[in-house]
């Protein structure tokens, strides 16, 4: 069936009953698709994702949408699409089928534009939705192989062939071989997975060697399990005849690496194998089974990661659970995640930051195992792991957006298990700013009170500033700017003393920007010129592009437009690197203003939308922005004037099409 955006049905589902190349063929077709969508194609995965109430975040991040209002992170990303001409290629939905029908429902009825390409087992079963059975791929009768040049046109001897060569360089498909090649394609039922795995072995094996072994799996398995269907045999063969290739500790280590969800470093694979061997010993079994094409190699930067196919790992898992080491396994990968986040906490105001957060974005699902792992499994140290962890990695949630996930976290893992005091306290006080940067007042004001009552009956002059603390922020997020500043100033008189880094400068942003809004500019320079020579001084960058924007808006509003624009532009550098459409919206917006206030009308209107678009795509909340309300009027209306409507609006709306690297670039190209 052709698939167009005129087509009049809103989703297709390519469906398999197993790995038939589903992903490989809805890519082929997006790709030929994406010139018909203005606003592109996009791939969302979900072969990695185990909890359904996680799809919305996961669709979110591939869009670049962020929330920080008090509405649903799906109400964002409807915003996102509902003016935009897109095709959602959604990968793997089987294991969160129905969360994938809801939301479909949710977004197509609004979205005119909007097309969804569904990959799963089964169809979303939405309305409207056209279900294509993938076939597999074609591949002559065993019993009429046909000519060489015959051979040579079929889908599943070309895999076969390519991934040979690329094993063994000099494989290549002759009259002699044709028939054992087109033979093996048969037998695998030209499915792409079991070809794969069967063309790694022409490193060692000839085509009539591998056609007499595939033969005799194929006979035991079919008489075994005669109630499976028979592509499903077959796929199992091609996985357990691998299986019983490796020596044993590689099946080991097959069942260890299918612990992780995404991919992974080789460190992390050491720790997991405990004791078992030498890290020399390791390596060279994770060599071995990329060699046999079980494991994948990726680039990442400087360092190689590998992982597995989702087949491959979910038969690893399985024969990993019939084992007596699985537990101990898994509770090894939520200790190695455990040890990674406190080291990211422990270096997070040091030169090695935007390290930490590219390492954090590429370990993310593997953190989302060890937080399930361990909101499902007792444990005896008294202090839940996955509570720790979660406030751990609050600095992240904020700089990269992922509120809702970190609030999601939050709620899964509190009162699960019992927590000291301060665990708890410096918990709530997190989940309470994750809350109140999405305008959930409310929410973020109940949280306050229970580390309130937690720490009056304390102390400890850690728990009372860190009530200080979070009684400051809401104070501040709900207007009332002189309880923000009573607060954050006794806090930071306490964290100053006691020589807590992190705290004391993220009260000094927030501190800083309370005087501004409070309209004492000069105490508020003080605040963050203070931040700006802490952070220089430990190669911290974010905490500094947060003062650097709150700097520059009070450079502005005081007149210093020059001095304005480079904080702005240096805060808006930094934002780049981390990929915060939120921040990057308000850096941009202030850039806006003082182009206005320098006679750059042109450049002021696309800026100004530009900024409207990511701040409407991250449902950004209005209570961090209302006092600037005014400078954005004063700036559309000279602007407007300086230009004319037409003209204006033409510009704003270039500025609107931007995506946040376009439009940084725009920023930051004099």
């Amino acid at each position: 069936m052709p698939i167009n955006r005129s087509h009049t049905n809103d989703s297709v589902c390519m469906r398999s009953g197993m790995v038939q190349g589903k992903t490989r063929l809805a890519l082929r077709v997006a790709s030929g698709l994406q010139p018909e969508y203005r606003d592109g194609a996009w791939l969302v995965e979900f072969g990695e994702l185990q909890d359904p109430a996680l799809l919305v975040e996961v669709v979110a991040e591939v869009l670049d949408v962020r929330n920080t209002s008090g509405r649903s992170l799906e109400d964002a990303v409807l915003d996102f699409a509902v003016s935009r001409q897109l095709l959602l290629v959604f990968d793997n939905c089987e294991q969160i089928v129905d969360a994938v029908a809801r939301l479909a429902d949710r977004l197509l009825p609004h979205c005119p534009n909007l097309r969804i390409l569904a990959t799963s087992r089964e169809p979303l079963g939405v309305r409207g939705e056209v279900s294509i059975p993938v076939p597999p791929l074609s591949v002559p009768s065993p019993d009429q192989p046909g000519s060489l040049r015959q051979a040579q046109r079929s889908e599943a001897v070309k895999l076969f062939v390519e991934r040979a060569a690329a094993i063994a360089p000099d494989f290549t498909l002759t009259e002699h071989n044709r028939a054992a090649v087109v033979e093996i394609c048969a037998r695998l039922d030209g499915l792409p997975l079991p070809i794969e795995l069967a063309a790694a072995r022409m490193r060692v094996m000839s085509p009539e060697q591998l056609r007499q072994r595939l033969t005799e799996r194929f006979t035991v398995l079919t008489t075994a399990e005669r109630h499976v269907p028979s592509r499903q045999r077959t796929l199992r063969l091609s996985i357990d005849w691998s299986y019983e290739l490796c020596t044993p500790a590689e099946q080991r280590l097959w069942q260890q690496l299918s612990i992780f969800a995404g991919s992974c470093g080789l460190e992390a694979v050491e720790y997991l194998d405990g004791d078992t061997g030498t890290a020399t010993e390791v390596l060279d079994r994770v060599t071995a089974l990329v060699d046999k094409s079980i494991v994948l190699r990726e680039q990442h930067e400087d360092q190689v990661r590998v992982r597995m196919l989702e087949t491959i790992r979910q038969y690893g898992r399985e024969k990993a659970q019939e084992g007596q080491e699985y537990v101990q396994w898994r509770r090894r990968y939520q200790e190695w995640f455990g040890y990674m986040v406190e080291r990211a906490e422990a270096e997070w105001i040091s030169p090695r930051q935007l390290d930490w957060i590219t390492r954090l974005n590429t370990e993310l699902p593997n953190l989302r195992e060890a937080f399930e792992f361990a909101t499902t499994e007792p444990f005896d140290t008294g202090v839940d792991p996955t509570l720790r962890m979660v406030t751990a990695l609050f600095p992240y949630w904020v700089a990269r957006g992922l509120l809702n996930e970190g609030r999601h976290w939050f709620e899964r893992s509190s009162g699960r298990f019992p927590s000291s005091e301060r665990e708890q306290v410096e918990a709530w006080y997190a989940h309470s700013v994750l809350a109140e940067l999405q305008g959930d007042l409310d929410t973020g004001a109940m949280l306050v009170e229970q580390c309130r009552a937690v720490a009056e009956g304390s102390d400890n002059l850690y728990l009372r500033a860190r009530v200080d603390h979070a009684a400051g922020l809401l104070a501040l997020y709900s207007g009332d700017l002189e309880r923000a500043c009573t607060h954050l100033k006794r806090a930071l008189a306490i964290f100053d003393a006691e020589q807590h880094l992190s705290e004391h400068i993220w009260i000094l942003v927030m501190l800083g920007l309370a005087y501004e809004l409070h309209g004492d500019t000069a105490r508020a320079i003080e605040c963050h010129r203070t931040v700006l020579g802490i952070t220089e001084a430990h190669g911290e960058v974010v905490y500094r592009s947060y003062s650097q924007w709150a700097l520059g808006v009070a450079l502005f509003r005081d007149g210093e437009y020059s001095e304005a624009r480079a904080m702005l532009e240096q805060a808006l550098g930094v934002i780049r690197r981390v990929g915060e459409p939120l921040a990057a919206a308000v850096c941009l917006e202030a850039l806006a203003w003082t182009a206005s206030a320098e006679q750059h009308a042109d450049r002021a209107a696309v800026l100004m939308g530009a900024a409207e678009s990511l701040g409407h795509a991250t449902g950004s909340s209005s209570v961090l922005f209302q006092v600037l309300d005014r400078n954005h009027a004063e700036c559309e209306k000279s602007t407007r004037i300086a230009l004319g409507n037409n003209r204006f609006e033409a510009l704003l709306r270039r500025g609107r099409g931007f995506t946040l690297e376009d439009a940084v670039g725009y920023a930051l190209d004099h």
